[in-house]
């Protein structure tokens, strides 16, 4: 039987087992995960929030073919005050980002404003503080989900990423869940958040 885990993955992780590094954080420093789990998708070492291990080859394949879109929630701390042209280039999609070798052009996005920043534990450690320079938090949902889109969708239109958080997919969430926690899931459960068919 599949077995499956939500993460709330900290900062400076990796979203790996293997440790190549002595001094790389994996994520079985985290917690005691079975042999044969693994992550579906990845969350790059910078980044921080959700992130789902299994050893569920269906779920992987239903997360990740670009065939079954699933709406994907970050939170994104951005240097600089975000203007409106800004953020309709966001929304709008057509931007050129790099996806490995390849230029890609980004799809439209649900992009945000956040009024104040949101309720999130402080980063460890923290961000690096510059009295002269504004920074802003933005939330986006994407149907897609390419190698450091997100960071790469907001250097684009001018406003580089200090800290970003995956919040959601589809349903599931991080609610309950501390930085480094660890929740075990059913699959029927788990694939009703996510809206898929078991």
């Amino acid at each position: 039987m599949p077995r499956y885990f939500v993460l709330n993955k900290p900062y400076g992780v990796l979203s790996q087992f293997t440790r190549e590094e002595p001094h790389h954080r994996v994520l079985g420093d985290l917690y005691p995960f079975p042999s044969g789990v693994y992550p579906v998708g990845r969350l790059d070492q910078d980044s921080e929030g959700l992130l789902i291990i299994t050893d569920d080859k269906k779920l992987n394949h239903l997360l990740l073919d670009p065939v079954h879109q699933h709406r994907r929630t970050y939170l994104a701390q951005v240097e600089g005050a975000p203007g409106p042209e800004a953020l309709e280039q966001l929304r709008a999609g057509g931007l050129s980002v790099r996806a490995g070798k390849k230029a890609h052009k980004t799809l439209p996005a649900g992009v945000r404003l956040l009024e104040s920043p949101p309720k999130v534990p402080e980063r460890e450690p923290p961000i690096r503080y510059r009295k002269n320079v504004p920074d802003s938090w933005i939330e986006l949902e994407l149907m897609e989900g390419k190698n450091r889109q997100v960071r790469r969708m907001c250097a684009a239109v001018g406003l580089p990423v200090l800290r970003l958080i995956r919040a959601r997919i589809e349903d599931l969430d991080l609610r309950g869940l501390d930085v480094g926690g660890v929740r075990e899931m059913k699959a029927e459960a788990l694939y009703r958040l996510l809206g898929i068919r078991p």
